[in-house]
């Protein structure tokens, strides 16, 4: 090694123990030492850019803004109200220096016991945390207050200080993603789940909604309103398609959470399968569901077999004749084009689901997403989990609703009931609230909470009125945050795995509003031996009543 590198070696050595910015030292030494040797000058450019590149490699300093963090933490000591400008974007954890953590704590504390701010309770308080040494003592608080003369732009520079501390804080995750990529022993689910949970985590604890003026929001809620002056159908959200449904709740509403409960073979997937093709067939709507259930090969064989009407049964064997072939090919058009987007992936967590999310919303802008069923997701990453399943059922919901409201979308949620509708005595087999499985929590979340219910499944062939149940499904609107609660009949044809609308074997839909107890007497109804027909078979005979005169009495 020549005496040259030793000399770069010995100035390296000194530019990191002093004050002298690295790059500005050797740039002073390189020039003094070639300024003097005829050849030197010729090569100081490149000797400058070697050293760019040198320096550059040792290392970079994590985003920081001392200065604005000085000129914030003066201005809380000035003004009475400054805090209040800046409580929303700052905590401790901010600060880039752990001194300046120490006394804006210092500075919350004082907030919380509703004591004055100012330079003599910030010493008083930091000298009672036993961090006053720490910090710099008295006279760097006092530095800290002449540093600024008001409080005029303190919002600003505590949104830059927020911005470094949210750099600093993806730096950090990165280096962890990065150092556990190279780790062979590191799942490569878990590191995806944990990168995605961190990233979340920061935006979710960082990136918070401004407050909004009474006026701003009066005029989106009077503009809202001046566009739907001019709709006759009385839809507000996305329409589910059946008639009577709509008609109570105005259609699936933006950020609500509905929950669809039903004890199993009650048609829970046949139902929101039904919405799903309503919305998105006749309404080119885009619907995502997530099946943790079923396939999506299965799913999508239940839509063909209701669009097409064809019985499931043939289509699961394939065993179809000639027409049946040019009819399934003449009705699937329309639903190979419709805008449905179906994920299938087993054992979803909350942390996948909300991405998977915004990823579809980005891309497809999805207005309603399906979620089959609850139970089956879990609330972090499997292997991880702490706490009873009550509380991960708790977190999932929550986390559901957190997805509508930041989507600004209706989700649905299947969920099951529990065994004590099956044990309740007598005919009365209709769910309650009390029968939701496993968390209160989805009760208290949920803005809608749906029940469905078929009595022909119990055996049931009247109800409390006489009429016949067979073909019948029920559908109780148990809680409605936003409206009215009631039982909307709908009819179940079960080889077509759908619901329909049953309004007209029920006098219309005007009947539908005040729950069962408004039906009206079933009257003879094509709609009866039709394709979608009750049950299997159905005829309908004409009444004899026909062949007699009309002057025959009765």
């Amino acid at each position: 090694m020549d005496c040259s590198c030793l000399f770069f070696i010995f100035l390296l050595f000194v530019a990191i123990n002093t004050d002298t910015k690295t790059e500005e030292f050797f740039g002073m030494a390189i020039e003094n030492e070639f300024s003097n040797n005829a050849g030197g000058r010729t090569n100081f450019a490149k000797k400058r850019a070697s050293l760019h590149n040198l320096v550059s490699g040792l290392g970079k300093l994590p985003p920081q803004a001392l200065d604005l963090e000085e000129a914030v933490l003066g201005a809380l000591m000035l003004e009475k109200n400054a805090l209040s400008e800046v409580i929303d974007i700052l905590k401790p954890d901010s600060f880039y220096k752990e001194a300046h953590q120490k006394i804006y704590e210092a500075i919350f504390n004082l907030f919380q016991q509703t004591s004055p701010i100012d330079l003599l309770t910030v010493t008083a308080e930091l000298r009672k945390m036993g961090a006053l040494e720490m910090v710099g003592g008295a006279y760097y608080i006092t530095q800290l207050t002449d540093r600024v003369v008001s409080a005029a732009n303190i919002e600003f520079h505590a949104r830059i200080i927020s911005q470094k501390y949210i750099q600093r804080e993806l730096i950090k995750v990165s280096t962890e993603i990065i150092n556990n990529s190279y780790d062979e022993t590191t799942d490569i689910f878990d590191l995806l789940d944990h990168a995605e949970k961190s990233l979340f985590d920061i935006a979710q604890n960082n990136l918070r909604r401004d407050s909004r003026k009474m006026d701003d929001i009066m005029r989106e809620a009077i503009t809202n309103l001046e566009a739907l002056r001019d709709r006759t159908d009385g839809l507000t959200g996305i329409p589910s398609g059946l008639t009577a449904l709509d008609r109570m709740t105005s259609g699936w509403q933006p950020s609500d959470l509905v929950i669809i409960a039903a004890r199993p073979a009650m048609g829970k997937t046949a139902f929101v399968l039904s919405v799903a093709r309503n919305a998105a067939v006749d309404h080119q709507r885009p619907v995502a569901v997530f099946s943790l259930e079923m396939s999506s090969v299965q799913l999508v064989n239940r839509l063909i077999a209701g669009e097409t009407e064809i019985e499931q049964e043939k289509l699961k064997k394939g065993n179809l004749a000639d027409h049946e072939w040019q009819q399934l090919h003449s009705r699937i058009g329309r639903l190979t084009e419709a805008p449905l987007i179906i994920d299938d992936t087993p054992a979803l967590n909350v942390f996948e689901f909300r991405a998977k999310c915004r990823r579809l919303k980005a891309q497809h802008d999805i207005q309603m997403v399906i979620v089959d069923y609850l139970q089956l997701m879990h609330g972090k990453s499997e292997g991880k989990g702490g706490g009873n399943r009550e509380q991960e059922i708790g977190s999932i919901s929550r986390a559901l609703k957190s997805v509508a409201k930041e989507l600004n979308i209706p989700v649905l949620a299947l969920s099951q009931l529990s065994r004590a509708v099956e044990s309740r005595p007598g005919n009365s087999k209709r769910p309650m609230l009390s029968d939701l499985r496993e968390s209160g929590s989805i009760e208290q979340d949920a803005d809608m909470v749906l029940f469905l219910y078929r009595p022909e499944y119990y055996g049931l062939t009247e109800d409390e009125e006489g009429r016949p149940t067979a073909g019948v499904g029920e559908v109780i609107i148990a809680k409605h945050r936003n409206g009215e609660t009631g039982i909307v009949p709908l009819r179940f044809v079960g080889k077509y795995v759908k619901f329909v609308d049953l309004e007209e074997d029920f006098g219309g839909a005007d009947s539908f509003g005040g729950g069962m107890d408004n039906f009206s007497a079933i009257g003879p109804s094509d709609a009866f031996g039709g394709a979608g027909g009750f049950g299997a078979g159905g005829i309908t005979m004409p009444s004899r009543m026909n062949d007699m005169p009309d002057d025959a009495p009765f």
